[in-house]
């Protein structure tokens, strides 16, 4: 019986390390987002960094590929996440693409990660409904970091715009539908009190949800990231002129 086992055991090792290594290859051979890649500066074109979630790393390239020739588009190696993310990193992300240099528009969003739900233990993307699930920034400290990150943004001398959160569709998994206008509202203050113009892509792709967004997801389509792109690059090109 002992023997068995052994070489149960054995044989269960040499099955699974190929299969592992296999695991290992296809992840090494899984190509890099190439929103994620870095930007050399074309001399003579203004700056833009794009700072947010998932939603703005899908439309970054489509803004790169409108604004070619128009304007170098960086954005942070990362999804900006919370904006307790981004009181942690921002400094950081502003030096994205050279120390020193300076930004001639940044636009510039959170908000979906701060709505969404945690559970007790800071499970990702918790039933809300659930015993100890809670948002993973409420809305007065929501109010107090965007503030903060304001504060820092104005200081780099950029053209700003702030890019509203898009919405939360029906059966999405740890949000709840319309805390998007409820953050949007709390961002409004912040950026009213700061003479930040509010670039406005919950209200296109709310219209648009059917064709745009994944269903019971946050995240948008291929045909909804190029809405949204021609959008942001549109608001880009007008703000700079």
């Amino acid at each position: 019986m002992t023997k068995f086992l052994l070489f149960t055991a054995s044989l269960g090792l040499i099955l699974c390390g190929p299969l592992h290594a296999q695991k290992k290859a296809a992840k090494a051979k899984r190509k890099p987002n190439p929103a994620m890649a870095k930007v050399e500066d074309v001399e003579g074109l203004p700056r833009v960094l794009l700072i947010g979630d998932s939603i703005s790393i899908g439309y970054t390239v489509g803004v790169r590929e409108n604004l070619k020739g128009k304007a170098n588009v960086h954005r942070p190696l990362t999804n900006c996440g919370p904006t307790t993310s981004g009181v942690a990193k921002i400094d950081a992300w502003l030096k994205t693409g050279g120390e020193g240099k300076k930004w001639d528009l940044i636009h510039f969003n959170w908000g979906l990660h701060d709505l969404k739900y945690m559970g007790p233990k800071n499970q990702n993307l918790a039933d809300p409904k659930a015993e100890g699930s809670h948002q993973q920034v409420p809305p007065a400290e929501y109010e107090k970091n965007l503030t903060a990150l304001v504060a820092k943004l104005k200081a780099t001398g950029a053209k700003l715009i702030w890019r509203n959160t898009t919405p939360v569709p029906a059966g999405a998994g740890g949000r709840v539908v319309g805390d998007s206008v409820k953050y949007n509202e709390v961002a409004a203050k912040v950026m009213a009190a700061n003479d930040i113009p509010t670039h406005d892509l919950f209200t296109i792709s709310k219209e648009g949800m059917s064709t745009m967004m994944l269903p019971k997801n946050v995240h948008f389509k291929p045909e909804g990231n190029k809405v949204l792109a021609k959008s942001v690059s549109d608001r880009i090109l007008k703000e700079l002129k």
